[in-house]
């Protein structure tokens, strides 16, 4: 929905996520100016647009000069972006694809990643069935061991690809695992990826980086005519490279529903992990782990933002509902009360780094009860 939208106003939300698209935009340019001229961008836009919702995410992002085409994690994604993409804009499943859904990313006119030999059959044995090229692209594991095939064996694997009439090599891939925390095995399987796809003639596409690719060793892609983007777009940064040029996209926000002055000792939440020291003004605010406010931020020292200042998470994150302490504000909060959970100083990689786990994993947590409000 937008701000404006006539569904449900936004004073009247309980939860609600709101999305900036201008900030994606801002952050796509962003991307590509890093990248270089001669790089597009593939955006990435698995995982319901890493949660900021797949469709929207990809008709914003659809007219910009700098996005060439989309990455997604299944057919299921791939069809569901169909009518918000201009008609033509490549579409790549960044995964291995089901022996079942061969036929609907042929029909979709999608493009698939290779692994194999028998892949290449099977999606050739597609193809010909139904009377139109397959779109693949032959993924190389250079230390990700997730999918691809081996160095050693890509000659092969580009050769039978390109003896066939039924499949149309659009591209020549590989992924790194680590490039935002080991630079030096990073900079070696750019060396060995440059160094095999010199040994072919160009296909349309020699694409490898990720944020982290993209943000901290584009100097070292020249070789390279696309990229691929996801958690940058959104506006969070994995590396410290180029990180001041990112505007986050997504505000988590909730509201104060019950404010109440509790006494020293009073105990709060479940396991009754956290005794109040002294009398305490607490606020009921209610966004819990079923919102994917994570649980375990419990205890972690997090805060939240109401009224512009920084209140404290008291005891455990329970499923619909938390507390904080609002005794620090100067104007007594009141039920209907604005809160931030993500927003303003305090950002994903903060509530990511107190949760004990990574940013991606906050953004795509966020469940389909929080409403996503588009500006």
């Amino acid at each position: 929905m937008s701000l404006d939208s006539p569904l449900k106003p936004v004073d009247q939300l309980r939860t609600w996520a709101e999305i900036d698209l201008g900030a994606l935009a801002k952050n796509a340019r962003a991307c590509s100016r890093v990248a270089g001229k001669n790089c597009k961008l593939l955006a990435v836009i698995k995982a319901d647009g890493y949660g900021h919702g797949i469709c929207e995410i990809a008709a914003a992002l659809a007219p910009l000069p700098e996005v060439f085409g989309f990455g997604v994690a299944n057919v299921t994604e791939a069809q569901a972006i169909v009518g918000a993409i201009d008609e033509g804009q490549p579409v790549l499943i960044l995964g291995p694809v089901l022996p079942c859904e061969r036929e609907a990313v042929v029909a979709g006119g999608f493009s698939a990643e290779l692994s194999n030999a028998d892949e290449a059959a099977a999606f050739a044995k597609v193809a010909a069935t139904l009377g139109r090229k397959a779109s693949v692209h032959v993924t190389v594991d250079t230390g990700m061991g997730r999918m691809g095939a081996m160095p050693d064996e890509v000659a092969a694997l580009v050769a039978a690809v390109r003896a066939s009439q039924w499949l149309q090599l659009d591209g020549i891939a590989t992924h790194f695992p680590s490039a935002d925390e080991d630079a030096e095995f990073t900079r070696e399987q750019i060396g060995e990826f440059g160094r095999l796809t010199d040994e072919f003639e160009e296909p349309t596409l020699i694409h490898a980086a990720n944020s982290a690719g993209v943000l901290a060793f584009s100097e070292r892609l020249g070789f390279a005519n696309l990229v691929r983007p996801g958690l940058a777009l959104y506006g969070v940064a994995p590396v410290s490279e180029n990180c001041d040029a990112l505007t986050p996209v997504l505000s988590l926000k909730s509201r104060v529903t019950l404010v109440r002055d509790l006494p020293t000792g009073h105990s709060i939440s479940y396991g009754r992990t956290f005794i109040t020291e002294r009398p305490t003004t607490v606020a009921t605010v209610g966004i819990g782990y079923g919102d994917g406010y994570p649980r375990s931020l419990s205890g972690s020292g997090a805060d939240v933002l109401i009224a512009g200042r920084r209140c404290p998470l008291l005891g455990r994150v329970t499923m619909d509902q938390i507390m904080v302490d609002v005794s620090c504000l100067e104007t007594r909060a009141k039920p209907g009360d604005e809160v931030v959970l993500i927003g303003g100083e305090i950002v994903a990689t903060e509530i990511a780094e107190k949760a004990g786990t990574i940013a991606w994993e906050i953004l795509t947590g966020i469940t389909q009860r929080v409403v996503r409000v588009y500006r």
